[in-house]
């Protein structure tokens, strides 16, 4: 399960850095893999209403959004945002961000494809304000709401400190680790107490997948899904992404991985194989399932989707045994 914070202050180890660094070292302690993007030091364009996105899913600028963001916003199963409050709203950085998820939006309400971690995603905000107004936070908590809905997180609330502005008053906060803790532990309930799960197959770029993308529609709430290939390759199969378009699943801004590194993060109790045979490692303890499905590289598309209509009925047995 990953969790992955959105630092959004340019002022490095700022309060909101300090805040955000709490919030994930709690988030650890309760059993999820963690990783905090600096926002305002990666390579990050603001919108510029080319609309593509709206027509064809994706975004034309080539940056880290569309090298390495879409695809952790799709993984993660928490986003925590952490940001001082500029001008009643978030960070001019954290908002060229915010603003290029209009691409999922689009994905999610114009072209109706459905995220498979949706129903498990969770948002949660961080933020910190200088002065006392009533609706100093008001602006902020909006764009949250907007932006947790536009990738297919449930905003699950907000941290907020008032009166902070100097460096390191937020280390040290009489109550704020406690708060931080407490609203980690919030966020992780029902998430921390999963199965793992672990789909691998040759290249991860089809079957493991597939299976990974139906056990989080289907069964998120038990089970905390991963997928890898003993072989894995560059990039998942085309023909896969639009199988599982045409019943409505986006697989979109998908990485392969390779076993080893999946293991090293995802240690599960159960691994179901599907034709990798005796590359997969032994795991102690862990339950051994294969599945024994064709390998679908270079066949048809009609292949593919008979493929796909079975993963889905196994997976659909599996989460339900």
């Amino acid at each position: 399960m990953l969790a992955l914070g959105l630092q959004g202050s340019p002022r490095k180890k700022g309060n909101s850095d300090v805040l955000l660094s709490m919030f994930m070292q709690a988030l650890e302690r309760l059993g999820a893999e963690t990783m905090t993007i600096d926002v305002c030091r990666r390579a990050i364009e603001p919108c510029k209403e080319l609309v593509v996105c709206e027509k064809k899913g994706f975004c034309p600028i080539d940056d880290d959004m569309s090298r390495e963001i879409y695809g952790l916003l799709r993984k993660a199963d928490i986003v925590v945002t952490a940001s001082p409050v500029f001008f009643y709203g978030v960070t001019a950085q954290l908002k060229a961000l915010i603003d290029r998820c209009q691409t999922l939006w689009a994905r999610r309400y114009t072209l109706k494809l459905n995220d498979p971690g949706h129903k498990t995603r969770r948002g949660f905000m961080l933020a910190v304000g200088a002065t006392s107004g009533k609706q100093l936070f008001d602006g902020l908590n909006l764009t949250a709401k907007y932006f947790f809905d536009g990738i297919a997180a449930d905003y699950a609330g907000t941290l907020a400190y008032r009166h902070i502005e100097k460096r390191g008053e937020m280390a040290s906060h009489p109550t704020a680790q406690a708060e931080a803790e407490q609203a980690a532990q919030s966020l992780m309930q029902g998430l921390a107490g999963r199965s793992k799960v672990l789909f691998a197959c040759r290249e991860n770029a089809c079957r493991s997948q597939m299976a990974a993308a139906f056990a989080r529609l289907y069964g998120g709430e038990r089970w905390d899904v991963a997928s890898a290939g003993s072989q894995p390759a560059t990039q998942v199969n085309p023909d896969m992404v639009t199988v599982m378009e045409e019943r409505g699943i986006d697989m979109g801004f998908l990485t392969t991985q390779g076993l080893e590194a999946a293991l090293e993060r995802h240690r599960p109790e159960v691994i179901v194989t599907m034709g990798c045979g005796e590359q997969c490692p032994v795991v102690p303890g862990a339950r051994r399932e294969d599945w024994d499905l064709p390998d679908p590289a270079g066949q048809s598309i009609e292949v593919m989707r008979a493929l796909r209509d079975r993963i889905e009925a196994k997976v659909k047995a599996f989460v339900a045994a």
